[in-house]
């Protein structure tokens, strides 16, 4: 009599799903891509300028390089990876746009307030953003949280109905 070894959930869902699905190759191919070409755009700008540039443009300049590095990093981390993430690829992603988000409108809150601008238009616009990416991170963590709680549910040997979520992994 042979018995196979029993697999832990994370190695049995490895087996069944060695690489990630072609949507999210096609997402981490993009953002790549658009960071790169973000960041070589951003700093042929940024070196491009005849003169020295004030210490805000710069700022935002630097700012606007890291945004775009960070974006070319998560594709490129994400196109490393070749098995599911339980919903990780998700949250970096949320925590990255929040991130960006806050810190422009931070940067343009305060460049507003310096020139006596209109305050008002920058808050609005900011405030969304901000808004939006804090709900998507808020959704990206609860849904890697469920995710892990059904490996859990299936590493201890229970059996529930299946759900009608699928993780899209």
């Amino acid at each position: 009599m042979t018995e196979e070894p029993r697999l832990s959930a994370r190695e049995m869902i490895e087996q069944l799903e060695p690489a990630l699905s072609r949507a999210r190759r096609v997402r981490a191919v993009i953002s790549l891509l658009s960071g790169l070409s973000g960041t070589a755009f951003v700093t042929a700008l940024w070196g491009g300028e005849p003169g020295p540039l004030p210490g805000r443009t710069q700022l935002m300049f630097a700012l606007l390089s890291v945004i775009c590095l960070a974006w070319a990093s998560y594709g490129g981390w994400l196109l490393m990876r070749r098995v599911p993430l339980f919903a990780t690829d998700r949250v970096v992603a949320a925590w990255i746009a929040l991130v960006a988000s806050l810190a422009t409108t931070a940067v343009l809150t305060v460049l507003a307030v310096r020139r006596g601008t209109g305050l008002g238009p920058v808050l609005a616009v900011g405030g969304l953003f901000v808004t939006a990416a804090l709900v998507l991170a808020v959704r990206a963590h609860a849904h890697r949280a469920a995710l892990l709680r059904r490996a859990r549910e299936l590493a201890a040997g229970r059996t529930y109905p299946p759900t009608s979520h699928t993780s899209g992994n």
